[in-house]
C-alpha cells in the first residue's frame, strides 16, 4: 500500500514527469478502484488545487494547453458521481480558499479582456462548486470572495447582454446560483453596515446595470429560450432581493434619517472605518454618477434606476411617522436625473427628444411612487415642515411647463400626477398649463392623446368638485384671447373631452355655467366681432370660442319645469344675447358681396364655420328648451305669430330676425366649403324637418325639399371616394373629412329621410352604400387601432342593424345594386349577353318590388294606376324571374359556364361576404328568390380558369352554399318552388359540383374542404326537408333526384369499367355526401311515419333500396382505393354510419328473431371491415377534431349490436383502443373535452353490453394506466388517459356485478389518484395533464360515491391530493383548472359525505383556507388590471368561495364551533392584502355568513386574542357586518313568516 501511494504521489510531485502524464495518472486515480491511496480524493483535490494556484502565483509556470486541462479535470472531478456519492455518506472534501481567488482573478481579466473565450470551464467549475455544499465553504466562509465573484460575473453578463452575440444559458445560470447563495448569506450578516459597504462598493452599480440590459434586450431566436423566459425574471427579482436588503435594512434607517433631515441635530459623531456610513443616501447618489457605466448609457440606466431604489427604499421604511425622510429620499434620487439639471438657470434645449421620454417615465414612476404611498400630506407640510414638499413639487412643475413636451405621453402623465398630488401646485401657472398641454397642444397621435384627455379630465374633475370651474375658463378664454401657436389651432374639445365636461356639467350649478357662457359671449362681442372681418388669427379665435359655446350649450343639464325660474329667466336673457349680439351681426359680415377670389379666403371659412355652428345650437337647445320647460320663452315666440313666412318655413321661422336673402347669401357661400359650414346647414335642414314633423299637419312638398337638400349637398364630396376618419367633433370638420360627416348624418337620419326621397334618392343611398361596403375592408385595416368614424364603418354598422330589412324600399334598391356588381364580375366578352341569368336579374327596367316602391313615388291623385296595372307590373318581377331561372337549369344541363379568372373569383368572394351581412331570413318572397338565382347562377353556371387558387374556388363555393342555407331558413325559402322544380334545383346543384370536383382532387386534407363538403351536406338535407314538409310531387321529387344520383355512378359491367379509373376521389365524396343525406332524411322520415301510413313506408323504402345499394358500392369502392398510412376520409364516416342507422331501423327485424339471419347479410362484412378499419385509425388522429367525433359517433351505433363484432374481438378492444387515443402526443385536455359526450356515448354502449369478465379487463387496463410507475417513466399522457377513462366510466350507468367491481376497485383507484398528485405536483408541466384532470375525476368519484365510499379513509384521501395540488405560480388557464378542481372536490365532499367532514375538519378547513388565500393574492387591487378576462375569472373564484362559505352556514350545524377560527383566518389574511372592491364585495357577503355562526363569545374572543394590527382588520368588518348585513337579516326575519 504505501508504496503505491508514495509512487503516485511521487509522480505527480516530480518535475521529471510530463504534465501530460500526471494527468493521465491523477485522472486514472480518480476513476480506477485498483489505485489504492488514502485520502484519495481529497489528495488529488488538494494537488489540483495547488497547481493551479502556483500557475496564478508565477511560482509555477505553465502553458495554456496545460493549465486549460488541469481547469478541466477540476471541473470533471467537482461533477463526477463518485464525489457526489462519497459526500452522501458523510466523508469530507474539500477545497482551499486559494483557488476561489484564482477563479475571481481569472474572471477578472475576462471582463478586463471583454471576452467571454475559454471561460466555460471555468464557469462550470464555479457551478459545481457553488452547488456543493462542501465545495461552497470556500465562498461562504469568506463573504469578500463571494461578493467578488458575483461581481465579475454581472460585469460578464453585462458584456454578453451588450454585445450582438446571442445569449447562452452557461453564465446566467452560475450567476442565478451565485445570487442566490450571498442572499442567503447576506441574512445571516449580523453587521448591516458590513452588508451596505459590501453592496454599495462592488456590487451596486454592476446589478443595476444588468438588471437595465435586461429589460431592455430585444431577445431574438438565437438567444437561449430559457435565460429569456425564467432566468432574466428570476435574477432581475434576486437583483431587487439583494438591493432591499443590503441598502435599506432597518438598522440603517437612522442613518438615513440623521443625513436626510437637515433640521435634526446630528447624533454623536461615529468613529472609525464606518464614518462614511453616516451618509448612506449620499453613498448612493455617488454610485449613481457617471462613472456607472459607458456614457452613452449612463442615463437610461440612472433613469430606470431611481424609481426602483426609491420604491425599495419606501418597502421598508414607509410609515407614517417617517414621510418626511422619504420625500428628502426622493428629493436626492430626483437630483441623480438630468432633469433636474434643467431647473438651473441656462440649462435649456440640452435633452434629446429620447432621453426626455425616459426621464420623465422615471419621474412618473416616482411621482406615482409618492402619491400611492401618501407621502405628501397637504396640511403636514403646511404647518410642519414650511412647505418644503410642496416648493419641490411647485418647481418641478414650472420645470415641466417651462419645457413643454407635448409629444411625450409620459409629460402629461406626470402633470396629472402633480394635480392628483395637489392642484395648487400647478395652479399659479394654470395659463400655461392650459395653454401648452390643451389649446395649443399639438397631441396628434393616439399614444399621446389619450394622456392628454387624461390630464385635461384631471383638471375638470379638480376644479367642478372645488366648484371653480368659471375661474378654470376664464384661464382658457385668455389662452384662446392670445395670438395663436399655430394657423390652425387645434380643435378645443375633442369627443373624448367632451364626455368629460358632460359628466362635471351635470354636476355643476347652473349658474355657475351660465356664468361662463357670459363670459365667453361678452368676448366675443367686445374684442372678437369688431375685428374678425380680414383677419385670420380673430377668425380662429371665433371659431375657439364658438366651440366652447357648442360644448357648453349642447352637454349641459337641460332647463325642465322644476329649474328655478332665476335660472330659466337667465337663460332666456343669454341665448337673446347670443342671437342678437353674435349671429345676427356675423350673419350680416358673411352676407356682403364679395369677389370669387375673396369667397376661398381661410378668414371667411372660418368665420362661416364659427357662424353656423353657433346658429345651429342655437337653433337645437332653443327648440330643446322650448319643448323641455314650459317657463322658457324662446326669442321666436315674439314674431310667431305676425310673422307670415313661419307657415312655408322659411328660415325667419327658426332664427327670429334673419332675413331670406341674406339667408340665401350664406347658404350660398357656406355651400362652397366642404367643412363645418355646409355640415351645419344639413343639420339646420335637419332640424327644419324635425320641427314641421311636430306639427300637426306637415307640410310634404317642404319635407321632400329639405331631404333632397340634404342629399343633394353631400353628393359630390361623397362621389369623389377621398374621405379620412372624423371624430365626432364638429367644430373640427375639413375637407377630407366632411364626406365621413355628411354620410354619418344621412345614415343615423335614414328613419326620417327615407319617406320623403325620390326613388331615385333611394338608388343614389344603395349603391354608395355598397361602394362604401365594398371598400370598407381596406379602410377598416388603416383605422381599425382609431376609435374615430370612417365611412366604412357607418356602413357596416348600419348593415350589421336591424334597419336595412325594416327599410324595404333601400334593402330592395340594396340587393338590385348588389346584383348589378356580380353581373359585372362576368368577364367583358359575355357581359352583354343577355341571356345570362345574372344579366337578367340586373335589368333595369323590371318594377321590382314595385308594391313598396309605389308610395316614394309623387303621385298626381288624378293619375292613379288602376289595379290590372299593378298586378302587370308584379307579374312582370315575376315572369322575369321564371325566365332566369329556365335559364340557369337550361345552362346547367348544357354544360357551358363562364370560366372567371382569380381576380374576379376574388372580387366574387368580395360581394358574397356582402351578402352574408345581410339578414337573409328576412328578404321578402321576390327578394328571396332573387337572390338564390344569383347563388344557384354562381355555382351552376360558372367555373374558374386553370390557373385559379383551388382554395380560393372552395371558399367561393363554400360560401355560396352556407348563403343558400341561410336563404333556407327564411320565412319565405318556399318561394323558390314558384319558379323552380325541386329536383331540378338539386340536380343543377350536384351536377355542377361533380364536374368541378375535378379540380379538388389534390386538396381533400384541408379543413375548407371539408367545411365546403359540411356544407353541401346541410344544403340538400334542408332542401330534401323542404320537399318532404310541403308534401307537394313529394315522391316524383326524390324518385328523379335518386334516380340521377344513382345514374351519376359508373355501373360494375365490364363495358363501363375504365369509368372507375377516371373517378376521382373528390366527386367521390361529394357524391357519398348526397347519398347519406338523402338516406338520413328519408330514413328519419320513415321513423316518423305514423302506423296508418305504412302504404308511405313501402313506397319510400323502396325508393330508398338502390340509394342503399349504390351506396355500399360507392364506400366500399372508396375503402379499397383508399391511400394506406392516411385517414379515412370524412365523408365516408357519417355515410356508413347512416347506412348503419338505415339497416337497424327496418320496420322488420328479422334478425332480432333470428341473429345468424342478419350476421350472414353481405353488409355486415363492410361494417365489421370498417370497425376495424376506425379502431386501427382512432389513435392515428391526433387532435383532428372532426374525424374523431365522427369516428366515435360510428362506434356508438356498432357498439350498440354486440353480435356485430368480427370474429373473437370484444369490448376491450374498443376500451383499448380509445385509451390508446387519450395517450397520444397530440391528445390535450382541449381536445378530450371537445369529445367528451361522444367518448361517454361509445362507453355507455360498450358498457352496457358487454359481460362481466370484459368490464373486469377494463378496470384492470384502467389500473394499469395508474399505476405511480408511468409518472416516474414520464409516461403523463398514459396517466392521463386511465384518469379520463375512470372520469368517463363514473358517467356510464353501472348496474349488477360491473356496478360492484367498480366501487370494489375505488379505493385502489383514489389512493392511486393521491400517489400522482403527489408525483405529479413537482412538475409544473404536469398540473394542467394530469392533476386537473385527477381533481375533476375525484370530485366525480365522490358524488357518485354517495352512500358507497363508507370508509372515511378512502374520503380523506381527498384532503391529502387538494393539499398538495400548488395554487401559486401557475398560468392563468391552469390557475382557473385547479381552483375549479379543488372547490369542486371540496363540495362534492361538504353535499355527499358530511358524516366524515366533521372528523376531517382540520383537513377541510386546511384546504379550504388555501383557496381563500389563493383568491386573495389574485385578487389583489393592482390598478390598471389590464386583462379584463383574467379578472373575471378571479370574480368567479370569488363567487365561488362566497358560495361555499353560505352554504358551510347554512347547511352544516356541526361547523358553527370553528366558526371564529374561520373569520380569524380570514382577518389574517386580510390585512396582508388590498382587495379590488369587486373581488372583496364577494369575500366579504361570504363571511358575513359565518359572522352569523359566531356568538358573543366567539366575538369577545376575537377581539382578545388576535394580534393589534389584525384585530383592527376584525373591528372594521364587524362594524360592517352589523351596519349592514345583520340590519339586513334583521329587515328579512321580521318579515319572514
Amino acid at each position: 500500500m504505501a508504496a503505491i501511494y508514495s509512487g503516485i504521489y511521487l509522480k505527480l510531485k516530480s518535475s521529471k514527469t510530463s504534465w501530460e502524464d500526471k494527468l493521465k495518472l491523477a485522472r486514472f486515480a480518480w476513476v480506477s478502484h485498483q489505485c489504492v491511496l488514502p485520502n484519495k480524493e481529497q489528495v488529488l483535490l488538494d494537488w489540483v488545487s495547488r497547481t493551479l494556484v502556483s500557475n496564478y502565483n508565477k511560482k509555477c509556470v505553465l502553458e495554456d494547453e496545460v493549465v486549460e486541462k488541469l481547469w478541466a479535470y477540476l471541473d470533471n472531478v467537482i461533477h463526477s458521481k463518485k464525489l457526489q456519492d462519497l459526500l452522501k455518506t458523510g466523508k469530507t472534501v474539500g477545497l482551499s480558499l486559494p483557488i476561489a481567488q484564482v477563479i475571481n482573478k481569472r474572471l477578472s481579466e475576462a471582463c478586463s479582456e471583454k471576452t467571454q473565450q475559454n471561460i466555460s470551464t471555468l464557469l462550470s467549475c464555479s457551478s459545481g462548486i457553488l452547488s456543493t455544499p462542501s465545495l461552497s465553504i470556500i465562498y461562504t466562509a469568506k463573504c469578500e470572495l463571494l461578493v467578488d465573484l458575483l461581481s465579475k460575473l454581472s460585469k460578464l453578463a453585462c458584456q454578453q447582454l451588450a454585445s450582438d452575440d446571442a445569449v447562452g444559458s452557461q453564465l446566467f445560470s452560475v450567476l442565478q446560483l451565485t445570487f442566490a447563495q450571498y442572499l442567503l448569506i447576506q441574512r445571516q450578516q449580523t453587521n448591516p453596515k458590513l452588508v451596505f459597504g459590501q453592496v454599495t462598493s462592488q456590487l451596486l452599480q454592476p446589478c443595476l446595470l444588468l438588471r437595465h440590459l435586461l429589460t431592455v434586450r430585444s431577445w431574438t431566436q438565437a438567444d437561449d429560450n430559457h435565460v429569456h423566459q425564467h432566468l432574466s425574471r428570476e435574477i432581475q427579482s434576486q437583483i431587487e432581493t439583494l438591493l432591499q436588503v443590503g441598502l435599506f435594512q432597518p438598522e440603517l434607517f437612522s442613518s438615513y434619517k440623521e443625513e436626510l433631515l437637515p433640521e435634526q441635530e446630528p447624533q454623536e459623531k461615529k468613529k472609525g472605518g464606518w464614518k462614511t456610513l453616516l451618509l448612506p443616501a449620499n453613498t448612493v447618489q455617488t454610485k449613481l454618477g457617471s462613472d456607472l457605466c459607458e456614457p452613452a448609457l449612463c442615463g437610461v440606466v440612472v433613469a430606470g434606476s431611481v424609481s426602483l431604489l426609491y420604491k425599495l427604499f419606501l418597502d421598508s421604511y414607509c410609515k407614517a411617522e417617517n414621510h418626511l425622510v422619504c420625500f428628502h429620499m426622493l428629493s436626492r434620487l430626483f437630483g441623480c436625473l438630468r432633469l433636474s439639471d434643467l431647473q438651473e438657470a441656462g440649462r435649456s434645449n440640452v435633452l434629446s427628444p429620447v432621453d426626455w421620454s425616459t426621464e420623465l417615465l422615471a419621474l412618473e414612476q416616482l411621482l406615482n411612487l409618492v402619491l400611492s404611498n401618501d407621502i405628501y400630506n397637504v396640511a403636514s407640510d403646511r404647518i410642519r415642515h414650511k412647505e418644503v414638499q410642496f416648493q419641490f413639487y411647485r418647481k418641478l412643475a414650472q420645470m415641466l411647463l417651462t419645457h413643454s413636451q407635448a409629444s411625450i405621453p409620459a409629460w402629461f402623465r406626470c402633470l396629472k400626477l402633480l394635480m392628483a398630488l395637489n392642484h395648487l401646485i400647478v395652479e399659479p401657472d394654470l395659463d400655461d398649463l392650459v395653454s401648452s398641454a390643451w389649446i395649443d397642444a399639438e397631441a396628434l397621435e393616439p399614444r399621446t392623446k389619450k394622456p392628454q384627455e387624461t390630464l385635461i379630465s384631471t383638471i375638470f374633475q379638480t376644479y367642478s368638485k372645488l366648484r371653480q370651474f368659471p375661474r378654470l375658463f376664464e384661464e382658457v378664454l385668455t389662452v384662446i384671447c392670445r395670438p395663436a401657436v399655430d394657423e390652425l389651432r387645434p380643435s378645443v374639445f375633442s369627443a373624448g373631452l367632451t364626455v368629460k365636461l358632460r359628466e362635471c356639467l351635470l354636476e355643476l350649478p347652473p349658474n355657475q355655467i351660465l356664468d361662463i357662457l357670459c363670459l365667453f359671449v361678452e368676448k366675443c362681442q367686445t374684442l372678437i366681432i369688431p375685428a374678425v372681418e380680414g383677419s385670420i388669427d380673430m377668425a380662429l379665435k371665433l371659431m375657439s370660442v364658438c366651440s366652447v359655446l357648442h360644448a357648453f350649450l349642447f352637454n349641459m343639464r337641460s332647463l325642465d319645469d322644476v329649474t328655478p325660474a332665476p335660472v330659466v329667466l337667465r337663460t332666456q336673457h343669454l341665448m337673446a344675447n347670443i342671437q342678437k349680439g353674435i349671429t345676427l351681426p356675423l350673419m350680416e359680415l358673411l352676407q356682403a358681396p364679395r369677389r370669387d377670389e375673396e369667397k376661398s379666403e381661410l378668414w371667411l371659412r372660418k368665420a362661416s364655420d364659427a357662424t353656423l355652428l353657433l346658429v345651429y345650437t342655437w337653433v337645437e337647445v332653443d327648440t330643446l328648451f322650448g319643448v323641455s320647460c314650459s317657463k322658457y320663452v324662446s326669442p321666436r315666440a315674439e314674431i310667431a305669430v305676425t310673422e307670415p313666412a313661419a307657415r312655408h318655413w322659411a328660415i325667419s321661422a327658426i332664427m327670429p330676425g334673419m332675413k331670406e336673402q341674406c339667408w340665401r347669401r350664406v347658404t350660398e357661400l357656406a355651400s362652397g366649403f366642404a367643412s363645418t359650414s355646409k355640415y351645419c346647414l344639413e343639420l339646420l335642414t335637419l332640424q327644419k324637418m324635425k320641427m314641421m314633423l311636430m306639427q300637426t299637419e306637415a307640410d310634404l312638398q317642404a319635407l321632400q325639399h329639405a331631404a333632397a337638400f340634404i342629399l343633394e349637398s353631400g353628393r359630390s364630396a361623397t362621389s369623389r371616394r377621398e374621405s379620412e376618419p372624423w371624430d365626432g367633433d364638429i367644430s373640427a370638420i375639413t375637407e377630407l373629412s366632411y364626406p365621413t360627416a355628411h354620410w354619418h348624418l344621412v345614415m343615423s337620419n335614414l328613419t326620417i329621410l327615407l319617406p320623403y326621397i325620390s326613388l331615385k334618392d333611394v338608388e343614389y343611398i344603395a349603391k354608395v352604400l355598397l361602394e362604401t361596403l365594398m371598400l370598407a375592408e381596406a379602410q377598416e385595416a388603416a383605422t381599425d387601432q382609431e376609435p374615430s368614424i370612417s365611412i366604412g364603418k357607418i356602413s357596416l354598422g348600419f348593415i350589421h342593424s336591424s334597419l336595412l330589412p325594416e327599410m324595404k324600399i333601400l334593402h330592395c334598391a340594396f340587393l338590385t345594386h348588389l346584383i348589378h356588381q356580380f353581373a359585372m364580375v362576368l368577364p367583358t366578352a359575355t357581359r352583354d349577353s343577355v341571356d345570362l341569368p345574372l344579366q337578367q336579374l340586373s335589368v333595369t327596367n323590371v318594377p321590382w318590388h314595385e308594391e313598396i316602391l309605389s308610395p316614394c313615388k309623387i303621385i298626381d291623385p288624378l293619375e292613379v294606376p288602376s289595379e290590372k296595372l299593378l298586378k302587370d307590373e308584379l307579374s312582370l318581377s315575376w315572369r322575369t324571374l321564371e325566365k332566369v331561372a329556365q335559364c340557369v337549369v337550361l345552362l346547367a344541363k348544357n354544360g357551358c359556364p363562364v370560366t372567371l379568372k382569380e381576380r374576379q373569383l376574388q372580387r366574387c368572394l368580395g360581394l358574397l361576404k356582402i351578402v352574408s351581412l345581410l339578414k337573409l331570413d328576412s328578404f321578402l318572397p321576390s327578394d328571396c328568390t332573387r337572390c338564390f338565382l344569383v347563388l344557384l347562377s354562381l355555382l351552376v353556371n360558372t367555373k374558374a380558369s386553370v390557373s385559379c387558387s383551388k382554395l380560393l374556388l372552395l371558399e367561393v363555393l363554400r360560401t355560396c352554399f352556407h348563403l343558400l342555407r341561410c336563404l333556407q331558413a327564411g320565412r319565405n325559402a318556399n318561394s323558390v318552388f314558384k319558379v323552380l322544380h325541386a329536383s331540378d334545383v338539386l340536380e343543377a346543384v350536384m351536377t355542377s359540383q361533380l364536374t368541378a370536383s375535378k379540380f379538388f382532387t389534390d386538396v381533400l386534407t384541408v379543413p375548407v374542404w371539408t367545411q365546403y363538403v359540411k356544407e353541401v351536406q346541410e344544403v340538400l338535407e334542408n332542401f330534401l326537408q323542404m320537399i318532404i314538409e310541403r308534401k307537394q310531387s313529394v315522391k316524383l321529387n326524390l324518385d328523379k333526384f335518386m334516380s340521377f344520383l344513382v345514374s351519376c355512378r359508373p355501373d360494375t359491367g365490364a363495358a363501363k369499367s375504365k369509368e372507375w379509373k377516371n373517378w376521382n376521389p373528390a366527386a367521390e365524396q361529394l357524391l357519398l355526401t348526397a347519398f347519406t343525406t338523402l338516406c338520413h332524411v328519408v330514413t328519419l322520415h320513415l321513423q316518423q311515419l305514423p302506423e296508418n301510413k305504412l302504404h308511405s313506408a313501402d313506397v319510400f323504402s323502396a325508393l330508398l333500396e338502390p340509394v342503399v345499394l349504390q351506396m355500399v358500392r360507392t364506400v366500399e369502392h372508396g375503402l379499397q382505393t383508399n391511400t394506406p398510412n392516411q385517414l379515412l376520409p370524412l365523408a365516408f364516416i357519417p355515410s356508413v354510419t347512416t347506412l348503419l342507422k338505415a339497416d337497424l331501423s327496418r320496420p322488420v327485424r328479422d334478425w332480432q328473431k333470428e341473429p345468424s339471419g342478419f350476421l350472414e347479410q353481405p353488409r355486415i362484412k363492410l361494417y365489421q371491415e370498417f370497425y376495424s378499419q376506425i379502431l386501427k385509425e382512432l389513435p392515428c388522429a391526433g387532435s383532428n377534431l372532426q374525424f374523431l367525433q365522427l369516428a366515435l359517433q360510428f362506434l356508438t351505433v356498432f357498439c350498440s349490436v354486440p353480435e356485430l363484432y368480427p370474429g373473437k374481438e370484444t369490448a376491450v378492444m374498443v376500451v383499448f383502443a380509445i385509451k390508446k387515443l387519450l395517450s397520444g402526443p397530440a391528445i390535450t385536455t382541449q381536445v378530450i373535452r371537445s369529445m367528451e359526450m361522444e367518448l361517454t356515448e361509445v362507453l355507455v354502449k360498450v358498457l352496457g353490453n358487454c359481460s362481466a369478465e370484459e368490464f373486469y379487463a377494463i378496470m384492470r387496463l384502467v389500473l394499469q394506466g395508474l399505476e405511480v410507475k408511468n409518472v416516474w417513466q414520464q409516461k403523463a399522457k398514459e396517466v392521463l388517459s386511465a384518469v379520463m377513462l375512470t372520469k368517463l366510466l363514473l358517467s356510464c350507468p353501472l348496474s349488477g356485478d360491473k356496478e360492484k367491481a367498480f366501487w370494489f376497485a375505488s379505493p385502489q383507484i383514489i389512493t392511486a389518484l393521491a400517489l400522482q398528485t403527489k408525483e405529479a405536483c413537482q412538475d409544473q408541466s404536469l398540473i394542467s395533464v394530469i392533476v386537473i384532470p385527477i381533481l375533476e375525476t375525484v370530485a366525480a368519484l365522490l358524488r357518485q360515491g354517495e352512500g358507497v365510499l363508507v370508509n372515511p379513509h378512502h374520503v380523506s384521501l381527498a384532503f391529502s391530493i387538494l393539499l398538495a395540488v400548488p395554487l401559486d405560480h401557475l398560468k392563468t388557464e391552469d390557475y382557473r383548472g385547479v381552483f375549479l378542481g379543488i372547490h369542486e372536490v371540496l363540495f362534492s365532499i361538504v353535499q355527499c359525505h358530511s358524516k366524515v367532514l366533521f372528523k376531517a375538519a382540520p383537513s377541510f378547513l386546511c384546504s379550504f383556507h388555501r383557496l381563500v388565500v389563493s383568491v386573495m393574492h389574485e385578487g389583489c387591487q393592482k390598478g390598471d388590471r389590464g386583462n379584463m378576462e383574467e379578472f373575471e375569472m378571479i370574480l368567479k373564484c370569488a363567487h365561488l368561495v362566497e358560495r361555499m362559505y353560505t352554504y358551510i352556514a347554512a347547511e352544516m350545524e356541526s361547523f358553527t364551533v370553528f366558526s371564529a377560527f374561520m373569520v380569524a383566518q380570514y382577518v389574517t389574511e386580510l390585512q396582508k392584502v388590498t382587495l379590488h372592491p369587486a373581488v372583496k364585495a364577494h369575500l366579504t357577503e361570504g363571511i358575513y355568513h359565518i359572522l352569523d355562526l359566531c356568538i358573543e363569545r366567539d366575538i369577545k374572543f376575537l377581539n382578545t386574542s388576535l394580534p393589534a394590527g389584525v384585530r383592527e382588520v376584525f373591528k372594521d368588518l364587524y362594524n360592517d357586518y352589523n351596519h349592514y348585513h345583520k340590519a339586513k337579516k334583521q329587515g328579512e326575519e321580521k318579515y319572514t313568516a
